[in-house]
């Protein structure tokens, strides 16, 4: 009987011992018979693994779209454009605008972001289209100068192969009371609607029907003012040099052909006579001398004017005058290394360095 229950106490003995080695050293069992040490660290590392998960994921996703670079389409057609677009994965944000030529309908004027950016794929693009030029009619154009007409036309449609509108050539003159160069009728009328190339017949004024013209008194007159007084009387000339008798006369008008108040035709070129002064009345390094230039002849005087380019860079008018054609005459007073430039109507046609 003793040893029975002898037996009895070591089988306890030895039940107590593995119940302990099961436990976490306080005799007592974890959830489902596991340790609460190791079913922490367990859940510690399945949730570090679902964050790293998590930001994996969150960068592969802010990564975003292909990376593509923006395609040069301006001054394409709008469908050449978009399609350009639609290759690379890009998409277009359009805005109309006219234009100064009719000739530019339907094209891509700006882009942006420009040609060459570096963009992600899906990015819009503003693309501006021109409607074309805002004209639908013939303007009315009688009473107007013709010069002024040519130059409103040219910035219109100076960029197209086929204007809109043109002025048909050669113009048709007559003489009439309103200032030479003045459009006296036109042809379509204004109104007139328009939506394909269009010439406009003009009839142009000469200016008064005179047989004669009365020559001004120039003597004694600066440059100038004798430029004013020809002006005013529309009379033709060319200047001419000789030396100076006195330091008063200088630069100054001292002969005339005709004289003053003399009737001339209105196609007698005047002969008008400049004193150039002395060498030693120029400063150092300048000179005095005559411009002339040979200009073809046009119906009716046009504005010619001859301007100076300093060696400093400044830009400075000498003239200002209308002028039919022949020879532009035009004394000057300037340092060497200058630049004469003579233009007509705003278009340079001539240059000439004073040496």
């Amino acid at each position: 009987m003793k040893e029975k229950v002898t037996e009895k106490m070591k089988r306890n003995k030895i039940r107590d011992e593995i119940w302990f080695d099961l436990s976490d050293g306080t005799g007592r069992t974890g959830w489902g018979g596991v340790s609460p040490r190791l079913f922490f660290g367990f859940c510690v590392a399945i949730f570090i693994l679902a964050a790293l998960i998590a930001v994996v994921v969150f960068f592969l996703s802010v990564r975003g779209a292909e990376e593509v670079m923006v395609p040069d389409v301006q001054n394409k057609e709008l469908t050449a454009a978009l399609i350009e677009l639609q290759n690379k994965e890009l998409y277009p944000r359009i805005q109309l605008r006219f234009s100064q030529s009719a000739a530019d309908r339907g094209l891509i004027l700006e882009q942006e972001p420009k040609a060459g950016s570096i963009v992600k794929a899906g990015r819009r693009i503003r693309l501006v289209v021109s409607q074309g030029v805002l004209i639908s009619a013939i303007g009315a154009y009688v009473g107007r100068s013709i010069d002024d007409v040519r130059s409103e036309l040219r910035d219109l449609f100076g960029g197209s192969d086929i204007p809109l509108i043109s002025i048909r050539e050669p113009l048709l003159y007559q003489y009439s009371s309103e200032t030479p160069g003045t459009i006296l009728e036109q042809s379509p009328t204004p109104g007139t609607g328009i939506s394909e190339h269009t010439e406009i017949s003009l009839v142009v004024s000469r200016g008064p029907d005179s047989e004669n013209l009365e020559m001004p008194l120039l003597m004694g007159l600066q440059i100038e003012d004798a430029l004013i007084e020809l002006q005013q009387s529309g009379v033709r000339y060319e200047f001419e040099l000789r030396p100076a008798s006195s330091r008063a006369s200088a630069e100054t008008i001292v002969a005339q052909d005709p004289a003053g108040g003399d009737a001339i035709p209105t196609d007698r070129i005047a002969r008008i006579t400049v004193a150039a002064p002395s060498s030693e009345d120029l400063n150092s390094g300048e000179v005095y001398a005559l411009f002339n230039h040979k200009l073809p002849e046009n119906p009716y005087p046009m504005q010619t004017v001859l301007e100076v380019i300093l060696p400093s860079g400044e830009r400075e008018t000498l003239s200002r005058v209308n002028f039919k054609g022949g020879l532009f005459t035009h004394p000057y007073r300037l340092p060497r290394g200058s630049i004469l430039v003579l233009s007509i109507l705003s278009r340079e046609i001539y240059r000439e360095p004073v040496e």
